[in-house]
């Protein structure tokens, strides 16, 4: 997209925490329209599983980086950076829980994505012990889980490794004594996803442990039809496996380096190199917006509510607020072409002497109407 060579490219990072119940991005790959159209007006986009992982749908991407959250967090603090690669080699493990018949059915999607995607992938591996998934609910709402083998699981994403893997891909089985009530709300459309506390423990360990790209897909048994079920669900419905999206996101994903790699062939991408963040507006905790959000223009978007209530102005991060997706589009777009918000809107000031300067006074504002969001606009 850019074709200015005097510009660098502009680079954005899309951030939906898992297991919070968002609105947008808590469901079954319900993130990635907003990831579709970030894409659009951006050179690189930089986000996680939760928003392109969309169970069988997925969507290629080719300026868009699959980073998964750990490795994202390391990248954003520095202390990581991302090595774009053409391809990745994805060594598939699976949990030694999974029953014959649900293991056939994983076994042929990762079949099936080789020969219909043309997907590098080495033999799998089964781990040696079941790996012992649980899943536990906080007060607040939000999931999380604990695995009882991890030693398990990094001996077969070692074994994989080993045998030429630079990407790993887990399928664990997950217990399906989920709460009815939960499980309905979430089918419906509402809720906390039961399954993605658990789901981030796992690939958060392989990728802390082994620094390769790892994503996570949970073995269950095929729920009953439920002609009711929102759309926004949907996706998780339509077959035995959530693997295809994960072996496509995978394929591509970038390696992680620790130190620059000026004069390779493809260089590293670092975090000051990152010129905006977008995150839901009550979910302003996580590590990688505390690490951009005073360096890069950080959006916060209203409207994608969640469990949680940490909010930018409680941590002292200088956030723009928008009331949508399709505001922080707009944001984004105006900032990556060097225009101030205020331009595009009726209400232009005049300019003024430049006074004393109170802490944080260098923000300037974008009056609140009625229909419109108030935006604080800052020059990151």
């Amino acid at each position: 997209m850019n074709t200015d060579p005097s510009r660098r490219p502009y680079t954005a990072v899309l951030v939906v925490p898992t297991g919070i119940g968002a609105a947008v991005g808590g469901y079954a790959g319900d993130a990635l329209p907003v990831a579709r159209a970030i894409a659009s007006v951006v050179d690189t986009l930089i986000t996680h599983p939760n928003v392109m992982n969309g169970a069988q749908l997925y969507w290629p991407l080719p300026n868009a980086y699959y980073v998964e959250g750990y490795g994202l967090d390391q990248f954003a603090a520095g202390r990581w950076g991302l090595r774009p690669l053409h391809r990745n080699r994805i060594g598939l493990v699976l949990d030694a829980a999974i029953e014959d018949d649900l293991r056939w059915r994983h076994l042929q999607a990762a079949d099936a994505a080789r020969a219909t995607l043309g997907l590098d992938l080495t033999d799998y591996v089964v781990t040696d012990a079941p790996l012992g998934v649980e899943l536990r609910t906080a007060a607040s709402g939000v999931t999380w889980g604990t695995i009882g083998r991890p030693d398990s699981l990094l001996r077969a994403a070692e074994r994989a490794i080993a045998a030429g893997a630079n990407a790993i891909a887990v399928v664990a089985r997950f217990p399906e004594d989920t709460d009815a009530e939960t499980l309905q709300d979430y089918r419906q459309g509402h809720g906390v996803d039961p399954l993605a506390g658990a789901e981030a423990v796992i690939s958060h360990l392989v990728v802390r442990t082994l620094r390769v790209p790892c994503a996570h897909a949970p073995a269950l048994s095929p729920l009953p039809l439920d002609p009711s079920i929102s759309p926004k669900s949907a996706a998780e419905e339509l077959g035995h496996t959530f693997l295809p999206c994960v072996l496509a996101g995978l394929s591509r994903a970038p390696g992680f380096v620790t130190e620059p790699t000026l004069g390779q062939s493809s260089p590293a991408l670092w975090a000051d190199q990152v010129d905006a963040i977008v995150v839901p507006a009550s979910a302003c905790g996580g590590s990688a917006l505390l690490s951009l959000g005073r360096r890069s223009l950080a959006i916060a978007v209203e409207a994608n509510a969640t469990a949680l209530e940490v909010s930018p102005e409680s941590l002292g991060v200088p956030a723009v607020r928008v009331a949508s997706y399709l505001e922080a589009v707009g944001l984004l777009a105006a900032h990556r072409a060097g225009v101030h918000p205020q331009a595009l809107t009726a209400q232009v000031s005049q300019i003024k002497a430049l006074g004393s300067l109170a802490a944080g006074s260098s923000l300037g504002q974008i009056e609140s109407r009625p229909g419109v969001s108030t935006v604080v606009v800052g020059e990151g």
